[in-house]
């Protein structure tokens, strides 16, 4: 296994920390917050990033943050029956 760069293993483990900590469920303005105090923090554990790495990272993190099927759009769903095929892909079951 080849050895990774210092910015693949601040990715990780940001990826890691954006699981663990629940920052998903978060608005956007607190997850900005923490995104911020986050990479910042991996900034201190990985002294070789330059400030370039940081801003990529936290632009990373922050797309990582906003997947592209809503988990919100899961929860609050409406019962539309023309939305019985986004249904289906959203993994809710279907009205028979």
């Amino acid at each position: 296994m080849a050895k990774q760069e210092p910015i693949e293993r601040a990715r990780d483990e940001l990826f890691s920390h954006i699981h663990r900590c629940g920052v998903l469920d978060a608005n956007a303005a607190d997850q900005d917050v923490w995104m911020t105090e986050t990479v910042e923090y991996l900034g201190e554990r990985y002294p070789d990033l330059q400030v370039k790495d940081l801003v990529q990272l936290k632009a990373v993190g922050m797309q990582f943050c906003k997947p592209v099927i809503s988990r919100l759009k899961r929860r609050n769903h409406t019962a539309d029956p023309t939305e019985t095929n986004s249904e289906a892909l959203l993994g809710e079951p279907r009205e028979a």
